[in-house]
């Protein structure tokens, strides 16, 4: 019969708000900063303005480098976003803390994978693989 009870005081088996377990689990396993980044990637369009929000996309942050990578839909918008780059990570900065961004990578439009020819061999890696 000695399974837990909980007793007329507080302690650290009673229930809690969602809100303050999730901070809790938040700080003890250290995930403030992505948290906070992942806060920030889903309010881009009002950090951001909606015309830049709409042409560039957060895609990932690098949180031992402390760098944001953003994919822009043209290369016209990735050099405007590269100009802009250094109020926008002074602006995340504010929201975030003093550091948390230190570099923002700014990644032009994606292309289809590149096909060298009409014919493939099966199992062939690329041009590179004919030549040792």
């Amino acid at each position: 019969r000695g399974g837990l009870r909980s007793g007329a005081r507080a302690d650290g088996r009673d229930p809690m708000a969602l809100g303050a377990a999730i901070n809790r689990l938040l700080n003890e396993r250290g995930w403030e900063t992505p948290a906070a980044v992942g806060g920030v990637m889903g309010r881009w369009p009002q950090i951001v303005g909606e015309d830049l929000a709409n042409h560039c996309v957060p895609e990932k942050y690098d949180e031992d480098e402390r760098v944001l990578i953003v994919r822009c839909d043209s290369t016209a918008w990735a050099t405007n976003l590269r100009l802009l780059a250094p109020q926008l990570v002074a602006r995340l900065n504010e929201d975030l803390g003093h550091g948390t961004v230190k570099l923002l990578k700014v990644n032009g439009p994606g292309g289809p994978p590149r096909r060298y020819g009409p014919l493939r061999a099966p199992g062939s890696t690329g041009p590179g693989d004919t030549y040792g």
